[in-house]
């Protein structure tokens, strides 16, 4: 059994707030961590995906109205969104009975719909908690290269061997464009968001060139922005924003875009194992993307992570802007040499950065110069994560 960081993060949120929404894409392992939960405090659990869990809230204000002093999950929340008024007042009645907390936890696979629907009904009644596939923390140390060949779906990661591993990727894959992509955005062909999804794959850690990508779909360059949203808002792909500094120099202004999970990237390349990683090209871009979205997990809550690149070739993979304004710069290589490039120096002298890192493959730590150090993306998880503590 794999203990999830965001167990505690949950269990904490739910003393301060009324209800807590827990979201991250589906299969991510939401409702495993909550009926662990509910065990220990004796929770209700509703499925909102079951017909019968739906039909007992047909009167949802007086069922859910006997369950003031239990805590009560709901399911897939998104596939009954008129319930956010209903959970609006009986969070109410409740505060005036001295029920203020523990109310409800919420599970939702995607950002859009949840995020607005909660947000609009229960604004200071509500906390959000993110839940990301296995991290670098949340499995052995001796499993990181498993854990980036294979993603942080745990039923993946768990996987006998490498062919069971991929064949659940790809069926997680024909379930998001079959049946998620559908219920939560405008009908897209199937077979059209697929060809998109895998040519973002193919450009993992690339700048989005909209037009380019439009050519190849045979659409406009406005539909190739709504599947992007689309592919954002389901938590599969991030869009990193470059970083806008005035340093007197033209600097790149187009978004990169990420598939989040390693592992998914390689089921959309055919990926079976690290051989065939290895031996592809987007084998550095892959890594790069891994380590990226291991540290944006990381850091603490309201960071603002980026990239900076500029014109002339001056370039840092990963800025991140802590709270209070420091920032630490981030080489990402594959190679455990561990040494950054003239872009990368040229980059750190523009923002003049707090702290400089290039993670390498490895787990040594060392310096590079008097400024800038070599680490390994786990002791650097840690670093952000005690930050975060």
């Amino acid at each position: 059994m794999l203990i999830r960081k965001a167990f505690e993060t949950v269990r904490q949120a739910l003393t301060r707030q009324a209800s807590v929404a827990l979201i991250g894409p589906r299969q991510v392992g939401k409702t495993t961590l909550a009926l662990q939960l509910g065990e220990a405090q004796n929770a209700l659990y509703l499925d909102l995906e079951d017909i019968q869990d739906r039909d007992k809230l047909s009167n949802a204000a007086v069922f859910l109205g006997a369950y003031e002093n239990r805590l009560v999950i709901l399911d897939e929340i998104h596939r009954v969104p008129d319930l956010f008024l209903t959970l609006r007042g009986l969070i109410d009645q409740g505060r005036r009975r001295g029920a203020r907390t523990g109310r409800f936890l919420l599970l939702g696979s995607a950002s859009l719909d949840l995020m607005r629907q909660s947000g609009e009904s229960l604004a200071g009644r509500i906390s959000y908690v993110d839940m990301t596939p296995l991290s670098v923390q949340e499995v052995p140390a001796e499993s990181l290269e498993a854990l980036w060949m294979r993603g942080g779906f745990p039923d993946s990661f768990l996987a006998p061997d490498e062919a069971d591993s991929l064949s659940w990727r790809k069926d997680l894959l024909r379930t998001y464009l079959e049946r998620d992509v559908p219920m939560f955005g405008a009908r897209i062909p199937a077979e059209t968001l697929r060809r998109f999804w895998t040519m973002l794959a193919h450009n993992q850690g690339g700048l989005i060139n909209a037009s380019r990508l439009a050519a190849g779909l045979e659409v406009s360059s406005q539909t190739v922005s709504r599947y992007t949203d689309l592919l954002v808002d389901l938590l599969l792909v991030r869009r990193l924003q470059p970083y806008h500094v005035n340093v007197g120099k033209r600097l790149v202004k187009s978004p990169k875009v990420y598939i989040r999970d390693s592992g998914l990237l390689h089921a959309l390349l055919n990926l079976e194992d690290r051989n065939a990683l290895l031996g592809h090209p987007v084998a550095g871009a892959s890594w790069e993307g891994f380590v990226i979205e291991n540290l944006i997990n990381a850091a603490p809550p309201f960071t603002v992570p980026g990239f900076y690149r500029t014109a002339g070739g001056a370039e840092i993979d990963l800025l991140l802007e802590l709270p209070g304004g420091e920032r630490w710069a981030i080489e990402v290589k594959r190679s455990r040499a561990a040494k950054p490039g003239r872009g990368f120096y040229e980059a750190c002298d523009d923002l003049k950065p707090a702290r400089r890192f290039v993670v390498h493959g490895g787990l040594e730590r060392f310096p590079i110069s008097e400024e800038v150090e070599a680490i390994g993306v786990l002791a650097l998880v840690e670093v952000l994560s005690k930050l975060s503590a």
